[in-house]
């Protein structure tokens, strides 16, 4: 009693969200400080031995800067910077795999210190004692697979600088969520990039992010209907056949 019950609890609990939300559309998020997250972990990586800048003696110019006064590209925690997400990913692949398995074994005993004489006592009277074993076996498999996929992303998203590394290096993430009626779309982008990949109008593409962690995926109507039951998932999972 106390195992069913505990396993409707437990279905209960793992329904409450979408319960929650009958009637109504997807919640947004809020906006919030990600490094205020119980999650966030400061990134550390190797870094180089620190070096002096150079300073230019008689020169307004500042090494880096893209403008005369003022680099505007993002560089300090909290700037923005727009990471253009383009994903052209196309893999094909077709597998093939033929085998087959031929095999025959006996085994006998003619002489054993002369008790073969007995062996009728124990085994039938028809036992020949040179073929006691005799087996066979034929094994025939054939298997062919193909894997054809492709995906297209093309996205723009706005990141804020979280932290700057001893480098120089920017570790970026953004999140960006958009509703349509009762779908809602959901993106996160984050990695950590190099100043000088960033462009002259504050852009920089996400192959330029290093450890990047790119994240494109939604909630709703829709995408509820695509996917199967809690029950279905939890069957799918245990079920062994």
């Amino acid at each position: 009693m106390n195992r069913s019950a505990l396993l409707l609890a437990a279905l209960v609990l793992a329904g409450c969200e979408r319960l929650s939300e009958v009637g109504r559309p997807p919640v947004l998020a809020g906006i919030e400080n990600p490094t205020s997250d119980p999650r966030w972990r400061q990134v550390s990586m190797p870094m180089p031995a620190l070096e002096t800048p150079v300073v230019t003696a008689n020169s307004l110019w500042r090494p880096g800067s893209r403008t005369f006064l003022r680099d505007q590209r993002a560089a300090q925690p909290g700037d923005l910077v727009t990471i253009l997400v383009s994903i052209q990913d196309r893999a094909q692949l077709n597998n093939e795999t033929e085998r087959e398995r031929l095999g025959t074994d006996s085994l006998g005993i003619p002489r054993i210190l002369g008790l073969e004489s007995s062996f009728t006592r124990i085994f039938p009277n028809t036992i020949d004692p040179s073929r006691l074993v005799e087996t066979r076996g034929a094994q025939n498999t054939n298997g062919s697979g193909s894997i054809r996929r492709n995906e297209s992303v093309t996205l723009r998203v706005a990141a804020t600088v979280a932290q700057v590394l001893p480098n120089g290096n920017l570790v970026v993430t953004g999140r960006q969520q958009v509703r349509v009626n009762s779908e809602l779309r959901d993106l996160t982008v984050s990695g950590v990039i190099r100043p000088q990949d960033i462009s002259s109008d504050n852009t920089v593409r996400h192959d330029r992010l290093a450890e990047a962690r790119i994240a494109y995926g939604g909630r709703g109507t829709i995408s509820d209907v695509q996917r199967p039951r809690y029950g279905q998932e939890v069957l799918d999972t245990i079920l062994p056949f």
